[in-house]
């Protein structure tokens, strides 16, 4: 696997190395001996699956809170995203400031986002399918969520028209008004 800082402190771009022949590909996607050479050391709790059916789907921002917060590996299996995380981390020099990049079943790359960032991403492709691993078990009470059209971030989200999105999303929060990460 290849490991490629992003522009976020701490969150990594990685590259699964394909070996192919005629029938296919193979690809190790988590190898916890390479992830631990990398730096990147997590005990991964819960497996997630999401499918949006519709182009235009945003899902996000979203994080938890305390003994609740996480570290994410996301990757897309089938379809296409604009995968977008945001650093919330106060202490960090990359606080306040988001990175997007687009992950497909094509491509076959995964983003390492660690504890105090916000994640979420639109579909750019007619069907996403999306698996994640993270390390904390899901904790609504700890759940929080930054609005997604939040004007001071400005993001990006690679969209022709508007997002369709959740109530719970509508409603997020300012990402000036959100609790952050000591």
């Amino acid at each position: 696997m290849k490991f490629h800082p992003t522009p976020l402190s701490g969150a990594y771009l990685i590259e699964p190395e394909r070996r192919g022949d005629d029938r296919g590909f193979f690809a190790r996607l988590y190898c916890e001996r390479e992830f631990s050479d990398a730096g990147l050391v997590s005990h991964f709790v819960q497996a997630n699956n999401a499918l949006s059916e519709k182009r235009g789907t945003l899902r996000g921002l979203h994080y938890q809170l305390g003994a609740a917060a996480e570290v994410k590996l996301v990757r897309c299996i089938r379809g296409a995203l604009w995968d977008v995380v945001v650093d919330l981390r106060p202490a960090s020099p990359t606080f306040g400031k988001w990175f997007g990049l687009h992950l497909s079943g094509e491509n076959n790359r995964m983003i390492w986002i660690p504890e105090g960032m916000a994640h979420g991403f639109s579909v750019v492709s007619e069907v996403a399918h999306v698996l994640y691993k993270s390390t904390g078990f899901y904790a609504p009470e700890y759940e929080r969520t930054i609005v997604w059209s939040d004007p001071e971030l400005a993001i990006d989200w690679k969209l022709q028209h508007a997002p369709i999105i959740s109530a719970k999303d509508a409603k997020g929060v300012a990402w000036r008004d959100a609790e952050t990460f000591e």
